[in-house]
């Protein structure tokens, strides 16, 4: 059994200026994702101006964190959020979905690419491979933070996290961070030159990491105010289901255009 190390959430403070540990990974996520799509534009011939990549990234940000809250009222905690609507603004307090952010981040990017007369399956294609680092550093944040640890066991590497009682529970972070951040990077890489026709990278993308993190949840603490929803299934287990099934759909369609 193992002890959580406990680490200042806080990594420097200004007077009223925090630099939090959770921020600094999402800082490290977007910059590793921006640094690898430029190094995508230029092996895939896109011919995209830094600028026009900049501007891009300004509103898959945006998507993100307002599909992440967004996702999270509506999958999560829908019956809270109807007794206090505002409460659903308060995104200092926590509550993002994966799920909803990657459903903002398709939409704006959808807008993006419509808005500059761009095609929006290679854009997709040559932006995916560069998610999975910026999952690497959300899991490791969450980690940190004690925040989103797995179900109770009794494996000798069951770590004790504060506020989740005296059990050892399952680093769950740390599995996903390997699962859905390193082995999903090193797949994308593989298949980034072996699947050459539009959408295919994406669908890959969705049936991977539904997968992962479908079998990550087992090792999972479900949402105490939703708990298992399916059986013997989460929301999380639910919602990355679908995206396998829409991961597939898109796979065999673009490749029969093909």
């Amino acid at each position: 059994m193992l002890q959580f190390p406990r680490i200042d959430p806080v990594i420097v403070e200004l007077g009223p200026l925090q630099l939090r540990w959770y921020g600094l990974m999402y800082i490290l996520g977007f910059a590793a994702s921006y640094f690898l799509f430029l190094r995508q534009v230029r092996d895939r011939g896109l011919h995209l101006s830094k600028a026009l990549v900049q501007d891009l990234y300004f509103w898959l940000i945006v998507g993100l964190l307002v599909g992440a809250r967004v996702g999270y009222v509506l999958f999560y905690n829908l019956p809270y959020y109807l007794e206090h609507p505002l409460e659903a603004l308060a995104f200092w307090r926590g509550g993002m979905s994966f799920h909803g952010g990657l459903l903002g981040v398709l939409l704006s990017g959808y807008w993006f690419c419509r808005r500059r007369g761009l095609s929006l399956l290679p854009m997709a294609d040559a932006f995916v491979p560069t998610t999975p680092p910026g999952l690497f550093f959300g899991r490791l944040g969450n980690f940190i933070n004690a925040e989103l640890y797995g179900r109770p066991t009794e494996l000798p590497w069951g770590m004790v996290f504060p506020d989740a009682g005296p059990q050892p529970r399952h680093p769950s972070q740390l599995y996903e961070a390997a699962l859905e951040g390193l082995l999903l990077f090193a797949l994308m890489c593989y298949l980034r030159g072996r699947i050459r026709f539009p959408g295919g990278l994406l669908a890959a993308f969705l049936v991977l990491y539904g997968t992962l993190r479908f079998l990550a949840e087992f090792f999972r603490e479900p949402d105490p105010q939703l708990g298992l929803i399916l059986g013997p299934f989460s929301m999380g287990q639910v919602l990355s289901a679908l995206m396998v099934a829409a991961g597939f759909a898109l796979f065999v369609r673009q490749r029969k255009r093909r």
